[in-house]
């Protein structure tokens, strides 16, 4: 509809133009024909100038006529249109024809003058619109982008509360008024579903370890089968792996809570060569380890015992048997690889909770998931490559400081 209107309003402009045009070149012609008449009349009869004027005396009177005729321009040297008028006057000295020319502008040319110059407006008030709407919707818009940003940013690790800018507009007053209304209840589930999982999860620790205890009794008080000794065996096993699940829960939840906020100086060589040695007692993998004399960190010294437990033993229990796992670490990062041909599909998702490879695979259990966790308290950042040519998986922490 628009594009229709421009056309009609190009071609209205330029059968104007070329009306406004025609009327005024043939208005000259008639005012030099008058001119030229009154110097006939007085004996001043001008010479011929081709191809604008030319005057010649003829034998009788010829009609008026206006017309548009193709005359080769000597200056141009090529042909050009011309508007002429023919007149002829009878004077004392006889009867004359005058024909005045002026060369036209072409249709062509009036086109693209009016085409270029309506493209030409069209582009400046479009640049113009653009910018003041650009400014005008900036404006207009920026408490809801404001309230976006804010959204974006939101974070359960964050204690503040998200403040949303006032607007002129009542409605997205309203939105803002909506999305507190929202955060507010969503933050109150969290924390109502975190202090339930952290209450289960105490209270579960000692109907655990009065089962783990009551099972021990029976095998060592009774003269149970082979049988019943491997299926109490397996039991005792899934209420071990359930204490763990529970201590490793617990823990997220003190960290959520912020329960380890006086860090200290940890030095690494010393504090990553006594993890080595709990380690060589339960592990046949030979240790490679580089770390700086003077490396330390800030960190919970329990904290930094769970981070470097998990990536060791991770480190282990993927490992090749009796293969070397290679440890380095300075003032600026941690890290540790272990030999291991296996691919991980999906390395994004390897530091998630229970992330599984496929149905056969063990989950990575809520070890690495601590690891992050951890990291994330500190903002550490941890990552994961895997060389494919040395066969070598490999866990690192930058520290960031």
């Amino acid at each position: 509809m628009s594009s229709a209107l421009l056309l009609l309003t190009a071609a209205a402009l330029f059968i104007y133009t070329k009306n406004l045009l025609d009327n005024a070149i043939e208005e000259e012609l008639y005012s030099q024909v008058a001119f030229i008449e009154q110097n006939i009349e007085q004996g001043k009869a001008p010479k011929t100038i081709q191809p604008i004027l030319s005057i010649k005396q003829i034998t009788d009177i010829r009609p008026t006529q206006v017309r548009d005729t193709m005359i080769y321009d000597p200056r141009q040297d090529e042909v050009e249109l011309f508007r002429e008028l023919s007149k002829s006057t009878k004077t004392v000295n006889g009867v004359y024809e005058i024909k005045v020319r002026v060369l036209v502008v072409e249709s062509e040319d009036i086109f693209m003058g009016i085409a270029i110059s309506f493209l030409s407006i069209l582009a400046i008030a479009f640049l113009i619109l653009f910018f003041i709407n650009k400014s005008r919707n900036e404006k207009l818009w920026y408490p809801f982008f404001s309230s976006l940003n804010k959204l974006k940013n939101f974070s359960f690790d964050t204690k503040e509360p998200i403040v949303f800018e006032l607007s002129k507009i009542q409605e997205f007053n309203d939105l803002n008024n909506g999305l507190n209304e929202l955060v507010t209840k969503i933050r109150s589930d969290y924390n109502n579903l975190k202090q339930f999982t952290e209450d289960v999860s105490h209270e579960a620790q000692t109907p655990l370890a009065i089962i783990q205890a009551k099972i021990e009794n029976i095998i060592n008080e009774n003269d149970i089968s082979d049988k019943q000794y491997e299926e109490l065996s397996s039991i005792q096993e899934d209420i071990k792996r359930l204490t763990q699940l529970n201590q490793r829960l617990i823990l997220l939840a003190k960290i959520d809570n912020d329960q380890f906020a006086n860090p200290k100086a940890i030095n690494l060589n010393q504090f990553i060569s006594g993890r080595v040695k709990d380690f060589q007692g339960i592990s046949k993998n030979t240790f490679q380890i580089e770390v700086t004399e003077d490396a330390h960190v800030k960190m919970d010294p329990y904290l930094a015992e769970v981070l470097f437990n998990n990536l060791l033993g991770n480190a282990i229990k993927y490992s090749q048997p009796e293969s070397e796992i290679h440890i380095k670490a300075n003032t600026l990062m941690f890290r540790v690889s272990n030999i291991g041909a296996t691919l991980i599909d999906n390395p994004e998702k390897i530091f998630e909770r229970f992330y599984k490879e496929g149905a056969t695979k063990k989950a990575t259990g809520l070890g690495l998931s601590i690891v992050n966790k951890i990291c994330k308290y500190y903002s550490f950042t941890p990552s994961y490559r895997f060389l494919e040519s040395e066969q070598l998986h490999s866990f690192q922490i930058d520290f960031n400081e």
